[in-house]
């Protein structure tokens, strides 16, 4: 099986990128690099950072269990949010095309109304199961989702009402392991060392991807395959420390923003699963040492060759303060060859007999080639093919060097103290027990900021 690829030539320092990164840059951070492989392999060691570990797991149960519902149900509706449902997206979404699913996977990431009914006026609530997210059972979004999905059910189910609901939470604790519990609804487990942005490899996502004819023991195994090049204290030899050292070296440069660019669409949800990663790790007010820093950099996503019509204008012309990162497909599963229709119109007649793929993939070359010249770094992370094997690897390689580059920058990233505030204020506004002395206090807030009256 051949493996993703990572081509950083664009970031290195030349007569076109001259901002890029030298040898000097490797050399002045390779004790910082040292220090924090240790804690690595120390996170490793003592199951701190439960990411690592979910490659090895035993997921038999899991394909026993999804065998079991293909056989009932035609969709799975996912309801949750954050890391609860990206991940289920982009794997839904990455491998679509190319393996031919023949389940359908829906995932319900938002409390907008419009969005909710048109999810249950395309469904046949018969063929329908539902899979409820949330680690801590609380989830604000997830749990008003649930609640209206569960009196849909059991108006048009009230005694089969159980069947189309699988719970996915904490393995102990929690208001949904209690109703697991009580109410026998089948259940799935979110590790207690796994955050939300690092779960796709656990029940989060591979459930959702058993259902949908996804082989997640390949996703292991390729995201195993990346472990083991992970855990290589040679960093030209370890694509996940590379990259996030090229990352880390261009955002002390002044390079703010990072945009992820697939040139193909089934990975453009990859993307977006990566904008949480990174933007959730990585956006810190305060560091390790209590200073404070206000890091992070910006995660953007693209779409090759869409974006080149719109976002390409402000790369190549605006601010000098990107990091660009093509996705490449090395092999489509599906093509088409452009016919020969006008071979006397010299406008697009160089186009016959050409691929699509190779006209997508033409583009990124070129594209890459004019961002070069222009002095706009950028690298690129080759798929062989969209198979599980590949979106294994690239995943867990994300995992590592979004860790890699948080501790190269002395924060936490396996924390979000920053989504705490909203989520407690808006409990507090809609009447939750216990919330009222901060309700009144919110309510202030609201009304004081309201004076200034600036509205029209």
């Amino acid at each position: 099986m051949k493996n993703i690829s990572y081509d950083y030539g664009n970031l290195l320092r030349s007569d076109k990128i001259q901002n890029g990164i030298t040898n000097s840059d490797f050399v002045d951070l390779s004790q910082e690099v040292a220090e924090v492989h240790l804690r690595i392999q120390q996170d490793q060691q003592l199951e701190t950072v439960g990411f690592f570990s979910l490659p090895d797991r035993n997921v038999d149960h899991l394909i026993a269990a999804a065998k079991t519902l293909r056989e009932r149900f035609e969709t799975l509706v996912v309801i949750g949010i954050g890391g609860s449902a990206l991940g289920n997206k982009a794997l839904f979404s990455a491998l679509l095309n190319s393996k031919n699913l023949d389940r359908e996977v829906i995932v319900l990431d938002n409390v907008d109304p419009n969005m909710l009914h048109q999810v249950l006026s395309s469904i046949d609530l018969e063929n329908t199961l539902f899979n409820i997210i949330t680690k801590s059972g609380t989830t604000t979004e997830t749990m008003a989702l649930y609640l209206i999905i569960l009196d849909v059910l059991k108006k048009n189910f009230p005694d089969t009402y159980k069947e189309h609901v699988v719970i996915t939470t904490d393995p102990e604790k929690g208001f949904l392991r209690e109703i697991i519990r009580k109410e026998k609804y089948l259940g799935f487990d979110v590790p207690d060392n796994v955050g939300g942005r690092f779960s796709v490899l656990s029940d989060v996502g591979l459930l959702s991807s058993a259902f949908a004819g996804i082989d997640i023991k390949e996703l292991l195994r390729g995201a195993a395959a990346m472990r083991k090049r992970c855990n290589n204290d040679d960093i030209s030899k370890n694509p996940a420390y590379l990259n996030g050292l090229n990352h880390y070296i261009y955002y002390k440069k002044g390079y703010r923003v990072s945009v992820m660019m697939p040139y193909s669409n089934d990975l453009y949800d990859l993307a977006d699963w990566y904008r949480q990663l990174w933007a959730e790790s990585l956006g810190k007010k305060i560091d390790d040492d209590g200073d404070f820093v206000f890091t992070g950099q910006i995660p953007v996503k693209a779409i090759g060759a869409t974006d080149q019509h719109s976002q390409l204008q402000l790369y190549m012309e605006g601010p000098n303060d990107k990091i660009i990162t093509f996705l490449e497909v090395e092999d489509f599963d599906n093509d088409y060859v452009i016919p020969d229709l006008f071979p006397k119109i010299n406008e697009f007649a160089y186009l016959a007999n050409k691929t699509l793929s190779h006209l997508l993939n033409t583009e990124k070359i070129a594209t890459e080639l004019a961002l070069y010249e222009a002095g706009r770094p950028n690298c690129t992370i080759k798929f062989p093919a969209l198979n599980e094997y590949n979106i294994g690897e690239f995943i867990f390689m994300y995992q590592v060097q979004t860790l890699f580059t948080g501790y190269l920058m002395n924060i936490d990233p396996l924390n979000q103290p920053g989504v705490e505030d909203g989520k407690k204020n808006t409990m507090a506004l809609m009447g939750r027990e216990g919330f009222e002395q901060m309700a009144e206090q919110v309510r202030l807030k609201i009304a004081d900021k309201d004076k200034q009256g600036a509205k029209i």
